[in-house]
C-alpha cells in the first residue's frame, strides 16, 4: 500500500500564535507549512527567513494553489469571513480560539461546517494535552465517585510592553476571552456542560477599560460547582501555563504547585499533578487521607492537535474539538463577560447576546 503524502499546511496570520503554529509544523515530520498569509511587511519578512512562500491574502494565496489544510491564526473579528472561504474551498481549517468574536459569526461557521462536510477545528490544544486525557480517564473511570466541586486558578501577569498594541487594553482584550476561554474549555470537557454563571471583575490594578481580574462560580447541568480565580496583573504560580510545561518558552517552575482542584465523594484530583486524594477505609475528616498518582507520557499538545488536523485533512480521524465545541466554549465565555457586566446570573439555556 502506497503512503499517502506529507499535509500541506497554510498558515493565515503572522504572530505570536501563528508562529508557535509555524515553529511547530516545522519541527514534526508528518506535516509541512506550504505557504504564510500576512499583509504586514514584519510577516513577509518572517516567511522570506523561513524561506516559506508569502502571500498577502488567501485569495493570492488560493490562486498559488490549495493547500491540505489550513490553520487560522488571524484577530478574533476575522475568523468567520477567513473559515467560510476555506470551506468553500473544501479546505479542512484549524481556526484558533475563540471560534470567532460573537455567537453570531461562530453559528455562521458552525452551519457552514456542518452543511458542507468539511471539518473546521478550533484550537482548544489544552484537550490535546496527555494530563487532561489521563485526567478524564480518571472521572470517567468513576475513581472519584460523584464530583462536587471544582476549583481553579488562573493566576499570572503579563508585562506592561503586552498592553502596547491598542486592542489588548479594549473590552475583549483582556483575560476573560484571552485565558479563561481555555479554562472554561476544559470545565465543559472534563466535568460537565454549564448551567449558569455568574462573575464580577476589576480593572482597579491596571485602570485599563479591560478588566484585569475576575472571580467567577459557575453551576453545571450535573450541580458540580465551579469556582475560577482569574488576574493576569499578579506574581503567583498557580497558572496551567507555568505549571504543566506544555510550552517550552515558560520558565522551569521553582516549585510544582495544585493550579486545580477537583473534589468528588471517593477522592479528589490535583492537577496538573495528577495526584489521586482519598480515604483507604471510612470517609472521615480524622482518617487519613492516602495519596497516589496515575501516570501519563508527556507530548506537546500544539503537536497532537497538528497530527488531528492532519488526520483529519486526509480522512482518519474526527476532530478533538470540532466547530460546535468552540461554539459552546464561546457561548460560556461570553456569559461570564456579560454576567460581571450586568451583576447578574446569567443562564445559559437563554443566551443570545454578540
Amino acid at each position: 500500500m502506497s503512503q499517502m503524502p506529507i499535509p500541506r499546511i497554510l498558515l493565515v496570520g503572522a504572530g505570536a500564535i501563528g508562529r508557535l503554529h509555524a515553529d511547530e509544523i516545522r519541527k514534526c515530520k508528518f506535516c509541512t507549512l506550504s505557504g504564510i498569509i500576512d499583509p504586514t511587511l514584519q510577516g513577509r519578512e518572517w516567511a522570506e527567513t523561513l524561506n516559506i512562500p508569502w502571500f498577502a491574502t488567501l485569495e493570492d494565496a488560493l490562486i498559488y494553489g490549495q493547500p491540505d489544510a489550513a490553520i487560522v491564526a488571524t484577530p478574533n473579528h476575522t475568523h468567520r469571513d477567513l473559515a467560510l472561504k476555506l470551506i468553500d474551498t473544501g479546505v479542512v481549517t484549524l481556526v484558533e480560539k475563540p471560534i470567532a468574536s460573537s455567537l453570531k459569526d461562530a453559528e455562521d461557521i458552525v452551519r457552514a461546517s456542518e452543511e458542507s462536510g468539511v471539518s473546521v477545528l478550533v484550537g482548544h490544544h489544552r484537550r490535546h494535552n496527555p494530563i487532561i486525557r489521563a485526567a478524564k480517564n480518571v472521572i470517567e473511570e468513576d475513581t472519584l465517585g460523584r464530583l462536587t466541586s471544582v476549583t481553579i486558578m488562573a493566576l499570572f501577569n503579563k508585562p506592561d510592553e503586552y498592553f502596547s498594541i491598542p486592542w489588548r487594553r479594549e473590552v475583549g482584550g483582556g483575560p476573560i476571552l484571552i485565558n479563561l476561554i481555555h479554562e472554561i474549555d476544559l470545565v465543559r470537557y472534563l466535568y460537565g456542560e454549564i448551567r449558569t454563571v455568574q462573575a464580577i471583575a476589576s480593572n482597579a490594578r491596571r485602570g485599563f477599560e479591560v478588566e484585569d481580574t475576575a472571580s467567577v462560580l459557575m453551576r453545571l447541568e450535573n450541580n458540580v460547582l465551579v469556582t475560577v480565580s482569574l488576574s493576569d496583573c499578579v506574581s503567583a504560580p498557580w497558572s496551567w501555563d507555568l505549571q504543566s510545561g506544555e510550552i517550552s518558552s515558560y520558565p522551569t517552575p521553582p516549585a510544582s504547585v495544585t493550579t486545580t482542584m477537583v473534589a468528588g465523594s471517593n477522592g479528589s484530583l490535583s492537577l496538573p499533578s495528577l495526584d489521586i486524594w482519598s480515604y483507604q477505609g471510612k470517609r472521615d475528616w480524622y482518617e487519613p487521607l492516602t495519596r497516589s498518582s496515575t501516570g501519563y507520557f508527556k507530548e506537546s499538545p500544539y503537536i497532537a492537535q497538528l497530527r488531528n488536523l492532519c488526520d483529519v485533512a486526509q480522512g482518519r480521524a474526527l476532530p478533538v474539538v470540532p466547530a460546535k465545541e468552540g461554539f459552546l466554549t464561546l457561548r460560556a465565555t461570553l456569559a461570564v463577560a456579560e454576567s460581571a457586566k450586568r451583576n447578574t446570573i446569567i443562564d445559559l439555556s437563554n443566551t443570545t447576546y454578540d
